[in-house]
């Protein structure tokens, strides 16, 4: 069977903001590549795979719960972790070892969506 399109491109994820340049340079600093910025539209792309970033200015205030997270493997969690805490980033699940075989955290953007940064436990050490 062939594929319609890329893998990275078959799912992406598109998250509305409240403000696209704050949410953009959290992003960014976090390593997200730029790809387009057309204002109140930004797309992003973490090793090819796709974030879309999409201005919405009349959103209520920033839930107090989560409703999803989008994972990041990397093979250096901690050096995640660190930066998150250098940014300042609202922790919402702190770096540990977990029972399904990764280390990870979870971290809250400026609209409250998670970023879940993972490395595997045994690519650990």
């Amino acid at each position: 069977m062939n594929r319609y399109v890329d893998p990275t491109e078959q799912l992406v994820t598109e998250i509305f903001v409240r403000d696209i340049r704050k949410s953009t340079a959290f992003y960014r600093r976090l390593g997200f590549g730029l790809v387009r910025d057309d204002g109140d539209f930004v797309e992003l792309a973490w090793e090819g795979h796709r974030l879309f970033l999409d201005e919405r200015t009349d959103m209520g205030p920033v839930p107090d719960t989560v409703q999803a997270n989008v994972r990041v493997m990397v093979p250096d969690v901690d050096r995640y972790w660190e930066l998150a805490r250098e940014m300042g980033a609202r922790v919402l699940a702190p770096i540990q070892d977990k029972s399904y075989g990764l280390r990870d955290f979870a971290i809250a953007d400026p609209d409250g969506f998670a970023v879940r940064f993972a490395t595997r436990l045994e690519d650990e050490g």
